[in-house]
């Protein structure tokens, strides 16, 4: 069940990563200038997805859990309000990314070039965001009920218009306009509000389990405060890629540059685990509701040993291939010098991430949003935040690197003993009732 459920989202994931990367690599041929825009765009752009993606989890687990336990009612409350979350979330990276994103850049770098870029980047990345929530929440409704390979689909059809968009709208193919960065904006939305027509037709035609009436189903406080103590773990990544790109701005763009890149790298490594999470969830929550101990256990061990082999994959591709890595970006020599050992030091934190990235999804999934929060919240604020402002201090650039495997390490750790709290408390009792 665990493949069939988590093989179609992680094939999804794995194209989302790839249009991703072809987008930096198209922007690369631009100049370094429009790829250090992009990066130090990244956290716009990450929230955005974050924001939806932290939702979406929290509607998957918690449509899952409700239709294990017969709730019908309740779990299309759960899904009416993830759409309601979706347009909201649209309005309001609408309004701030249109007016405020002169200020975002200003506090980040004096190259009138970049700001200009990046501005631009931003402003029709937020703008037109709406493509962006709608697609996602479709995308947790279909998953939450069983239908990953619908969920595939529709993800699939709005990354390959990107990759094909890219380079039309970059560099002003078949009769377009040359726009650069903007072109590179204009080819993701694009793609992503396909992707949210194609997702919104699915489920109303398919997706039978659930039903959506905005018009029945009212905004509800009790379910929204459910939905987000699950999913606002997945959103506070991106804070810490602006305070790391504030810290790497105090060196040099190209360090900013080189961060960004291998946050493009690293999604083809974590992409597929998250998409095996995504799979993960709906069993262990339906199963969770059911009351079933046994399969909840086999899916979460599964689900780890799956995640830990990929990650441990992903990281011997970054120890032995850094280089031909960054050459995709057509890296200049200061960004070889920079990059090589910075990917093979954040790689470091693979070997552990695999259990912590599943453990926290599970956490998700048992109903204890709160401890997914607090392992992200001390590992990207409280321990990696700092300890790369401190190394950067200490031994400058190459040390700030070393801030991810400490972090990672101390992750782990917490993860360790809050799932054996998670088991005690809510999947133990079940074996004895």
């Amino acid at each position: 069940l665990l493949p069939s459920m988590a093989f179609p989202i992680m094939l999804s994931m794995l194209v989302q990563a790839l249009y991703n990367v072809v987008d930096s690599v198209f922007v690369s041929m631009v100049s370094e200038n429009a790829l250090t825009s992009v990066s130090l765009a990244f956290p716009v752009q990450n929230l955005m997805i974050a924001v939806g993606t932290g939702t979406g989890v929290g509607i998957n687990a918690l449509v899952s859990r409700s239709l294990g336990e017969k709730k019908q009612e309740y779990a299309n409350s759960a899904a009416n309000n993830g759409i309601y979350l979706a347009i909201f979330s649209f309005i309001g990276f609408a309004i701030v990314c249109g007016f405020f994103a002169p200020a975002f850049f200003r506090v980040q770098t004096t190259d009138p070039q970049i700001m200009e870029y990046g501005v631009d980047y931003v402003r029709v990345i937020g703008i037109m965001s709406f493509g962006l929530f709608i697609q996602l929440t479709c995308e947790k409704l279909l998953q939450s009920t069983g239908k990953t390979i619908y969920s595939m689909a529709t993800q699939l059809l709005g990354a390959i218009i990107n990759i094909i968009l890219d380079p039309i709208m970059i560099f002003g193919l078949f009769g377009f306009p040359r726009m650069e960065v903007t072109g590179a904006a204009l080819a993701t939305v694009t793609g992503q509000i396909i992707a949210a027509i194609a997702g919104v037709i699915v489920n109303m035609k398919l997706n039978k389990e659930l039903h959506i009436s905005l018009v029945k189903y009212k905004i509800s406080g009790d379910v929204i405060r459910s939905i987000y103590s699950v999913g606002f773990p997945s959103i506070i990544m991106a804070f810490m890629t602006f305070g790391m790109n504030k810290i790497l701005m105090g060196f040099t763009s190209t360090a900013t540059a080189v961060f960004g890149v291998y946050f493009k790298l690293q999604s083809f490594i974590f992409m597929p685990v998250f998409g095996l999470n995504n799979g993960m969830v709906p069993i262990v929550a339906y199963n969770y509701g059911a009351r079933k101990p046994k399969r909840i256990t086999k899916a979460i061990k599964l689900s780890i040993i799956y995640g830990v082999c990929i990650m441990l994959a992903g990281f011997a591709v970054f120890q032995l291939f850094p280089g031909s890595l960054l050459g995709i970006f057509s890296a200049s020599d200061d960004m070889m010098a920079i990059g090589i050992p910075a990917l093979r030091t954040i790689s470091l934190s693979f070997l552990i991430a695999g259990f912590s990235v599943v453990a926290s999804s599970v956490f998700q999934a048992l109903g204890h949003g709160f401890l997914s929060l607090a392992v992200s919240v001390l590992r990207q604020l409280v321990v990696l935040l700092p300890a790369a402002f401190i190394l950067s201090k200490a031994g400058g650039l190459g040390a700030c690197w070393w801030s991810f495997p400490i972090a990672e390490v101390f992750s782990g750790v917490i993860c360790f003993v809050f799932i054996r709290y998670a088991y005690k408390k809510e999947i133990h009792p079940l074996y004895e009732k």
